[in-house]
Formats: C-alpha cells, sequence, structure tokens
C-alpha cells in the first residue's frame, strides 16, 4: 500500500515555508524569531514566479508583517497602531497553531492504516429484479405516452339549457275548478288557451281536466272526434281539497 499523503493549500502556504525557516535556526516561534528569518523569507518569495494571485498574496500579507516586526526590532522606540500589534499576534498564534498541527499530524501519517477500527466489509449481493429490455428507450416511452394520450375521450362541453318553470297539475286543477265554479260552463279550447299557450301547458290542462272528472266536480261532452270539448258543473263554490 503506497503512503497516503495530506496535502492542501494551507499546509503548502506561507506558513510552512516561515516555520521551516524558524525551525532551521532552532529558534522558538516568538517575535524574535520572526525577525530573524524576515530576510531568508523575503528573499524566497522573490523567487517564486508562477504562481496563483490569491496564493502570492498570502505570502505578502506575511511578509509585510514579519517586516513589521524587523523594523519594531530595530527601531525599539517606534510606535505601532493598535491593528499592527493585533496583525503580529495572529501570525504568531497561527504559526504555533501549525506547528501543532504538523507535529501531531506526523503521528496521524505513521497510524493511518495500522488499526483499521471500521474496516471495509464485503458488498452486499444485489439481485437484479427488473431489468427493462435493451428494445425499451426513452424515445419509445415517450411515442406510447403520446398514443395513450391522444385517444382519451374529448373533454365535451354541454350547451347551458334553461329549464323553464312548469305549472303542476294541483295548480292547474285548481285553476280550471276556480274559473269553471264561476262560469258553470266552460271551453276547453278557451282554458287551456289552444293556439297560443305552450303544449306542455296543454297537456296538464288536459290532466287536470281528466282528474276533476274522474273527481265528479265536472262533466266534459264532445260531440264529435277532434273537436272542443265543453265542460260543466253544478258547484258554485271552489272545493277544498285534502
Amino acid at each position: 500500500m503506497s503512503q497516503y499523503q495530506i496535502k492542501t493549500p494551507v499546509f503548502e502556504g506561507p506558513l510552512e515555508l516561515l516555520l521551516d525557516l524558524i525551525e532551521k535556526r532552532k529558534f522558538f516561534v516568538n517575535d524574535i524569531a520572526l525577525a530573524g528569518v524576515t530576510d531568508d523569507y523575503v528573499s524566497h518569495i522573490k523567487t517564486l514566479n508562477a504562481m496563483p494571485i490569491d496564493l502570492v498574496s498570502e505570502f505578502l500579507i506575511v511578509a509585510a508583517t514579519l517586516v513589521l516586526i524587523k523594523s519594531r526590532s530595530l527601531l525599539p522606540g517606534i510606535s505601532l497602531t493598535q491593528e499592527e500589534n493585533q496583525d503580529i499576534n495572529e501570525l504568531e498564534s497561527r504559526l504555533k497553531a501549525y506547528q501543532k498541527v504538523r507535529l501531531l499530524a506526523g503521528h496521524v501519517n505513521k497510524l493511518f492504516g495500522t488499526k483499521m477500527i471500521f474496516p471495509k466489509r464485503q458488498s452486499r449481493v444485489r439481485t437484479i429484479i427488473f431489468e427493462p429490455s435493451e428494445e425499451i428507450t426513452s424515445s419509445g416511452i415517450h411515442a406510447v405516452i403520446n398514443g395513450v394520450l391522444a385517444h382519451l375521450p374529448k373533454k365535451l362541453k354541454l350547451p347551458n339549457v334553461i329549464v323553464k318553470k312548469v305549472i303542476s297539475l294541483e295548480e292547474m286543477m285548481e285553476r280550471l275548478t276556480t274559473r269553471i265554479t264561476g262560469n258553470l260552463k266552460m271551453s276547453f279550447y278557451d282554458f287551456a288557451d289552444i293556439g297560443k299557450a305552450e303544449k306542455v301547458n296543454i297537456i296538464i290542462s288536459f290532466l287536470a281536466m281528466l282528474e276533476l272528472v274522474k273527481q265528479g266536480m265536472i262533466a266534459v261532452t264532445q260531440e264529435t272526434h277532434n273537436s272542443d270539448i265543453h265542460m260543466e258543473t253544478n258547484i258554485l263554490e271552489t272545493p277544498r281539497y285534502g
């Protein structure tokens, strides 16, 4: 098994170069060590030519902070702003943290792969339950779906129908009873208004007449076939229906 190596932009960046220079001189990480390796660090970044802009900017930021630290060591009376002191402290703390990470990374690299807590198990054997035929393609499925949609029944829009209110048989019987008791005799043609009234009203009028004949309230006569029907009654008051 080949040795596993970890490489990230942080570990290959300016902090690694700076820490190598400090450890080469066997310095502790502090502002004195940072001032002592400033010239070496600046000389090294001058040799960096083909590098990404973002990576070069990181090297230049560290170089600027190192120059500031060296200037303070050469000129003890110089006063720095709060932001400049914060940059110096931040660089020193980042460098100490990276030194610990690199030290621990060496131990992790030696132990990696020696004690497997969760070893890789054998892959499950998957049984293929359904496997479409090679003849089934996306274009074929699309054509079948379009065929099904084309044969679906069309949605028909029924015309709007206005239902007219029709007089009920009971109402027509009451109307006929009222008129014939007031006149004693009446022609069916006159009552049904044949020639002007709608056919359904004529039919209901005829049924109302038959029902009153059945109940014995009126008597009807017709001299010839298809001739007018004459209705008469002896009742002078409007009857009440139970």
